[in-house]
């Protein structure tokens, strides 16, 4: 997969799709939480002043030199749930999130939440 030591160097690079269309700016990780793993990443698009949040998963990026190259599809991406660029990912839009990529999403066994920022 990857290398977690190096995961915070991936922020601030560019994030493309499978046919190398930028997507946007990765901002910030967010960890599984039953696992400690990274599973997706928010990424930073539109132009200043109207910028947000939008989420990708991590499981099959592969990193470059210069960018962040995720397994989903721009238009796929662009379409995913997003938030304010100064907010924090709600735990009533997890399941939403998972859905999107057709991805299975539980609570971990006490109902805490997926997905956590560090």
């Amino acid at each position: 997969m990857f290398e977690a030591a190096n995961i915070r160097d991936w922020i601030g690079l560019p994030v493309v799709d499978e046919s190398d269309d930028k997507v946007g700016t990765l901002e910030s990780i967010y960890y599984d939480t039953a696992t400690s793993e990274p599973a997706f990443g928010a990424v930073t698009t539109g132009v200043m002043g109207f910028q947000k949040l939008l989420f990708v998963p991590l499981a099959g990026a592969l990193v470059a030199p210069k960018h962040l190259r995720v397994a989903y599809p721009k238009k796929l991406v662009k379409a995913a749930p997003t938030i304010a660029s100064d907010g924090e990912l709600d735990a009533s839009l997890e399941p939403e999130l998972f859905q999107h990529y057709g991805l299975q999403y539980t609570t971990g066994s006490g109902g805490e939440r997926r997905l956590g920022r560090r």
